[in-house]
């Protein structure tokens, strides 16, 4: 009989909140969780494993393994790797300085799934993400559309709670999002910003915000905040592994929610297989069934060529993309 399964690798700080979360979904009968130091798998497994028998939790399987486990796996959300490396205490972290280690690190995890399956939907979190996601994407003949990242959806959750701040209101009450890179080139949809009808040029006056909304002020304050993050506690994990159990949920229930997600670019904005960055997609079983390609004012418009250029720019340090596949 069929299982509702989803594996994890990588249970570190990002994938152990993916557990977490994942385990009180309610729609998981089984989870896997795989990393490299066996120890930590099988501790987070029984930790979690133990927290089954409190009445609020459903009877999850939760167990330790390796890459067999994905074999039968509905979804994997691949967190390996390090998050971030930070260059200096005054510097906001640069998520592309991981992009030789960690590509080295999800080429082997391509490696290790794709001896068990290529029908699994893949979610990764691993950053310098796009990169990251354009190597899965592209390296290992994975079924077009099962693999993507988290991309800008923490970012567009970071915008929509800054926006919602300044006007003092429920930030799911504000629909926008960023596009983009997930680092420092992600830029929001202003032109597409609303507050249940009103828009960009509006909010100012009916809602009578904090401050003014200046595009390029808010767009620094919402890559700027996840440093604060970090600069904190360390590491970012909470906002990202809600965002990749959402995205694991609107594959399970085939929600064709519209989220804007990391993939490769298909003929969108002038990009045909050379770069991948988020764009709002349509999420359903099959992963991302569809990419929509939202009109962009001159500003934004430049933004993303911005946004693409310094993704190719990290892509070239790990020799992936069209002048280097099977080269």
């Amino acid at each position: 009989m069929k299982k509702n399964k989803l594996a994890i690798v990588g249970v570190g700080h990002v994938g152990s909140y993916v557990l977490a979360d994942a385990m009180k979904l309610g729609l998981f009968s089984e989870i896997a969780v795989i990393d490299k130091d066996e120890g930590v798998a099988f501790g987070e497994a029984l930790d979690q494993q133990h927290a089954t028998a409190l009445t609020y939790m459903t009877n999850i399987t939760v167990k330790a393994g390796d890459y067999a486990e994905c074999g039968d796996a509905d979804v994997i959300i691949c967190a390996a790797g390090p998050s971030v490396i930070p260059s200096d205490e005054e510097e906001m972290p640069d998520r592309a300085g991981l992009a030789v280690t960690n590509a080295a690190v999800i080429r082997e995890v391509m490696a290790g799934i794709t001896k068990y399956t290529k029908e699994a939907v893949i979610i990764f979190i691993t950053n310098p993400l796009d990169t990251v996601v354009y190597i899965a994407e592209n390296e290992f003949g994975y079924p077009k559309g099962r693999i993507f990242g988290t991309g800008t959806m923490l970012d567009s959750a970071r915008l929509r709670q800054i926006i919602a701040a300044n006007y003092g209101i429920d930030p799911k009450s504000v629909t926008g999002y960023m596009m983009g890179e997930h680092g420092f080139t992600a830029f929001p949809v202003f032109s597409r910003l609303n507050v249940q009808g009103f828009g960009e040029k509006e909010l100012d006056k009916v809602f009578g915000g904090k401050e003014p909304l200046d595009r390029e002020t808010f767009r620094q304050k919402v890559i700027k905040t996840a440093f604060d993050v970090f600069n904190g506690k360390g590491w970012t994990n909470a906002g990202v592994a809600q965002a990749a159990v959402t995205l694991a949920k609107a594959v399970m229930l085939d929600e064709k929610s519209v989220y804007p997600v990391s993939t490769t670019l298909h003929g969108q904005y002038g990009y045909n297989g050379d770069v991948a960055l988020s764009i709002p997609c349509v999420i359903g079983r099959n992963g991302v069934e569809r990419q929509l390609e939202i009109g962009l004012d001159e500003q934004e418009t430049a933004w993303l060529h911005e946004s693409a250029k310094s993704i190719q720019e990290t892509m070239k340090t790990v020799k992936t993309g069209k002048a280097f596949i099977g080269a």
